[in-house]
């Protein structure tokens, strides 16, 4: 019993330090998703080597997209003429530098470790596309159809330009149902395996890994680079291994390597881009945040960035409405799916008696074939079977 309740108080106390972060950093997506227009980033893409990787980056930042939508809108800009290095650059800066993971970053994390998060990422965006346009630069850019795949949410997924007025409702559709829907899944699991490492873990044994940081690194980089995890859920976990020991550059392998190299986006980079594209996009990324995870560690060791205490019970009134409301929204789109496919279920009539649907069925190719005889009197060799 006391098992269960240090977990469930693990749990609150992350889902604490990060609630109203992420509740204001989604409204904030919302908002902009409704002043930017949809084809903002294709129409100022360019074709132009470095312009157009600097600009698929930059564009990456602030734009409100979904972890889902992120994968049919690079193949956008791949349909559109973009080069293969500004989509690469698109993909890395999009999903890790989302506004919602960087105000929840800056919320486990502090500002240091959020700058250098937010410096680092782009600079690894810019670096990798510059490097595949430069592999790529006798290839001719040809416009190909490349099928846009569909996807859960409704936003970027469609290059349609369309005129919309702001409209503060669609805003807070878009936050808190659209992206927050989204990432609910591998958030929640995300809160769940942090409370986990953080009240079952042994400390005595986590610390023999993380001893040796270079196997740290290396350890942290194997697991996360498949792993499908959003850059919001990921920070929870990062912050129960730093409790447990891992040092803050093994956490900016995870939080770099975990979302932007997804087993998702490794095939949708080989399938639109090709082998040697994704060759390129995965060792660059792991080279780049291997030393950038190397040189925080070198610089910034004494820095304490944690700004959560799992033993601190005192939080501040709003931090607890943002949790309750965070757990309300979970609860409801975790169960919601459940519920309704109870009730589609239970609304079949084969899931109930198979043998009075084959009846009815039965039933229906007699009447079929009595009225087509009806309509058909000159039909003499019809054969009538059931």
């Amino acid at each position: 019993m006391e098992l269960a309740i240090l977990l469930a108080n693990n749990f609150l106390v992350l889902l604490d330090a990060m609630a109203i972060y992420v509740l204001f950093g989604l409204l904030f997506a919302g908002i902009l998703k409704q002043i930017i227009p949809d084809d903002f980033v294709i129409k100022h893409l360019g074709r132009g080597s470095v312009s157009s990787v600097v600009k698929a980056t930059l564009f990456g930042i602030p734009l409100p997209v979904c972890s889902c939508s992120v994968i049919p809108l690079a193949q956008s800009l791949k349909k559109e003429g973009a080069s293969k290095g500004a989509v690469q650059s698109f993909l890395i800066s999009s999903p890790i530098t989302g506004v919602d993971s960087i105000l929840a970053t800056f919320s486990f994390f502090g500002l240091i470790f959020t700058i250098f998060r937010l410096i680092s990422s782009v600079i690894i965006a810019i670096i990798v596309g510059l490097i595949q346009n430069f592999v790529d630069n006798d290839e001719k850019l040809i416009k190909e159809d490349v099928p846009v795949s569909s996807c859960g949410c409704t936003s970027s997924c469609s290059s349609t330009a369309v005129k919309k007025s702001f409209s503060i409702k669609a805003a807070f559709s878009y936050a808190y149902v659209t992206l927050f829907v989204d990432m609910v899944k591998p958030l929640f699991i995300g809160l769940i395996f942090g409370a986990l490492f953080t009240t079952l873990a042994p400390k005595e044994y986590t610390s023999l890994l993380f001893e040796n940081q270079i196997l740290t690194y290396i350890v942290i980089m194997l697991f996360s680079m498949p792993l499908y995890v959003c850059a919001t859920a990921s920070l929870p976990i990062a912050a129960a291994l730093m409790m447990e020991g891992m040092s803050a550059g093994a956490a900016f392998i995870f939080l770099t390597a975990g979302p932007a190299t997804s087993a998702i986006t490794m095939s949708v980079v080989y399938k639109t881009l090709g082998k040697t594209s994704l060759i390129i996009y995965l060792s660059t990324i792991g080279i780049l945040s291997f030393l950038f995870g190397f040189g925080f560690d070198s610089f910034f060791s004494d820095v304490n960035i944690l700004q959560f205490d799992l033993h601190n019970e005192e939080t501040s009134l709003i931090s607890q409405i943002a949790s309750l409301i965070m757990l309300f929204l979970m609860a409801y789109y975790l169960i919601k799916p459940l519920l309704f496919k109870k009730k589609s279920e239970s609304s079949s009539c084969c899931s109930s008696d198979s043998s009075s649907c084959s009846d009815v069925k039965t039933e229906t190719k007699v009447d079929n074939k009595l009225n087509f005889t009806k309509n058909n009197p000159n039909s003499n060799n019809f054969k009538f079977k059931v």
